[in-house]
């Protein structure tokens, strides 16, 4: 391969990166809150869609690359409420899910290659957000803004009584949130990425 056209394929792949952090910084503006599952300060939004198919698309490198995009422009654009505890969490868990999916695809690149590392991606999201969450996010939290360790479990047994600790409150309510968020953006990419791969692969060969 020539050095002109690696440079030109360098260029293309910085552009994708930078489209698709740009596409998921809008869709991470629009959140839903899950109350059935969740406090409402978890809240769903498809901003890993563009994450994975860049990941599927260019590898696991750029989709950690697209992830930390959408977070700087999301910080640039709205700044940060949560003394930067929501946003660290967003791009660990994210990475969580797109690593693994994007790693299994690029040695399967089938549509059961998709399929196994959406499943892989969202239990390691799911495994990973019950951790983080219980021994980094939430105790972050909780010291940045003055709020006790009894809060989350109060907040937590208000929808499972059963929750009496920090770490059944992620494993209660964080892994099924994180569960349910990442089948949602799995049936999505597995339904858009074909299509959009080919607009990324007519870009690039423009």
């Amino acid at each position: 391969m020539t050095q002109k056209r690696k440079s030109r394929m360098t260029t293309h792949k910085i552009v994708q990166i930078a489209m698709l952090g740009a596409i998921a910084t809008v869709l991470m503006l629009f959140e839903f809150p899950m109350p059935f599952l969740a406090p409402s300060f978890y809240e769903l939004d498809f901003s890993e869609l563009p994450v994975l198919i860049g990941g599927f698309a260019m590898g696991p490198v750029a989709g950690v690359l697209i992830e930390l995009l959408k977070i700087l422009l999301h910080l640039l654009i709205k700044g940060t409420h949560t003394a930067f505890v929501g946003e660290l969490g967003n791009f660990l868990i994210g990475c969580g899910m797109v690593i693994p999916a994007s790693l299994v695809y690029r040695y399967m690149k089938t549509k059961k290659g998709a399929l196994i590392g959406l499943i892989c991606g969202t239990l390691c999201m799911s495994v990973a957000g019950a951790f983080v969450n219980a021994f980094l996010l939430l105790p972050a939290y909780g010291k940045a803004f003055g709020m006790p360790v009894e809060a989350f479990i109060e907040m937590g047994s208000a929808i499972h009584p059963s929750v009496n600790s920090l770490f059944k409150f992620c494993l209660m309510l964080v892994t099924p949130f994180n569960l349910v968020k990442g089948a949602i953006i799995s049936v999505l990419t597995l339904l858009l990425y074909k299509r959009i791969s080919i607009l990324l692969k007519s870009f690039w060969n423009k």
